[in-house]
């Protein structure tokens, strides 16, 4: 009898790597994370630099392997820099954004050198220039994040043109001459407008592209600022469900070409940014677990494996209406046809921890492992890692057919070498 063949990585056998380090664990892919940054670098107008979003999966060899690309780094917090700079990314290609920086973190971002800080408030613009008076910077670069008086198209997740923490409204900034022009220690450069996430229509990021950069133009000249730099997000999509299609990187490209090239024709030196986390990295990532049990309930057949949104929240469907699966693939066979229909859950007491409801499945056994498929992204980073003390799985990354631990699986130790137990008088 033929062996059934079974999935692999760069010709690495994924049960190979499951036996070496454990289950669960997530695998992550060099060659897919290669190849969807070239794909679509490749295709961007001329100066675009496509920046990379730690907080889709802030491992640090994940976002080396992204820098040795040539994508520079978007960060959200101290550690988040720290890694970006150990990473091997260069201080002038790290941006550092979020609504709620505190001093420690302006701080270690004009002692890093930076390339920029994204203000999202006048008050931390203001708070920016007193840290960098103190620390003896010399006209630190700044850029204000714009909240638009116009609504995105298209986006999963709005980030802008409604009320929102994120970034100052349009309208403020453009009575913000006075106050720009106060500042002693800081320059801004540009401006930064992120509409949204999970964008699957090129159309979309094309016309809400177009309204920002007139919309910055308009700014620019408004307050007086020489345009050295914008941001105008990114937020491509992934198509993770049934009857979503992923979006069309060639014709975004083709159509970005011409708003792009006329606004660089007028600002031959603005810097144009595009930010992504989730469209470079979730195609590269899988998450193993497996299958603990298999038992029927009530007519219901389900799978208990020994991982679960524990470290996948987003497979859960958080926010939405109706639970959609991500993709899952039997990786014992994965060619085999789907036979049986499982609900497969996690290891955790409680009735929400199911990556996938109904799906249909090649038979599973016992000690077979599963794969949910497009995980490179919002993995542990966005889950509750420590719900039971169930503790963070392993990460390993595949490349040149090499696989190598990335992450070390928590143990209980690690879990406990933070608590400390208080001393309690005896009662008696």
């Amino acid at each position: 009898m033929l062996e059934t063949p079974k999935a692999h990585i760069q010709g690495v056998a994924v049960e190979d790597i499951a036996n070496e380090f454990g289950t669960p664990l997530f695998i992550y892919d060099s060659q897919v994370l290669a190849d969807t940054f070239h794909g679509l670098s490749g295709v961007l107008p001329a100066g675009v630099d496509v920046l990379y979003s730690l907080k889709a999966n802030p491992n640090i060899s994940v976002c080396g392997f992204l820098g040795s690309q040539g994508a520079g780094a978007e960060v959200s917090s101290v550690t988040e820099l720290v890694t970006a700079l150990r990473a091997g990314v260069d201080p002038a290609d790290i941006i550092f954004l979020g609504p709620g920086k505190s001093k420690a973190d302006l701080e270690a971002c004009v002692s890093a050198g930076i390339y920029a800080v994204v203000c999202e408030s006048f008050a931390e613009l203001q708070l920016l220039d007193e840290v960098a008076g103190t620390r003896g910077a010399a006209r630190f670069p700044a850029v204000l994040r714009v909240n638009p008086s116009f609504h995105s198209k298209g986006s999963g997740l709005s980030m802008g043109g409604k009320p929102r923490q994120f970034g100052i409204d349009e309208q403020d900034v453009r009575e913000a001459g006075p106050l720009l022009h106060s500042l002693q220690h800081v320059e801004v450069k540009g401006f930064h407008a992120y509409m949204g996430t999970r964008f699957l229509d090129h159309r979309d990021v094309v016309a809400n592209t177009q309204s920002i950069l007139v919309m910055v133009e308009d700014l620019a000249a408004k307050l007086g600022i020489d345009l050295s730099v914008v941001d105008f997000g990114g937020g491509l999509g992934v198509a993770y469900f049934e009857n979503e299609s992923d979006i069309d990187t060639a014709e975004l490209g083709k159509s970005l070409q011409g708003p792009v090239e006329d606004f660089r024709a007028r600002h031959p030196d603005c810097r144009v940014i595009m930010e992504l986390g989730r469209f470079l990295t979730a195609d590269a990532g899988t998450y193993v677990t497996r299958a603990a049990y298999v038992k029927e309930s009530m007519g219901e057949s389900f799978v208990v494996a020994d991982g679960g949104t524990n470290h996948h929240m987003a497979a859960v469907g958080i926010g939405s209406f109706v639970k959609r699966n991500f993709p899952i693939v039997h990786l014992g066979r994965p060619g085999a046809r789907p036979s049986h229909t499982y609900t497969v859950t996690g290891p955790l007491c409680t009735p929400n921890d199911t990556i996938v409801k109904k799906a249909r499945l090649p038979e599973v056994r016992p000690g077979d492992l599963l794969g949910i498929e497009r995980s490179g992204a919002y993995g542990p980073t966005a889950s509750p890692g420590l719900f039971l003390s169930h503790g963070y799985p392993a990460e390993v990354l595949v490349h040149d057919g090499q696989v190598s631990l990335v992450r070390e699986r928590d143990t209980p130790e690690d879990i406990l070498s933070r608590q400390r137990l208080a001393v309690f008088q005896d009662a008696s």
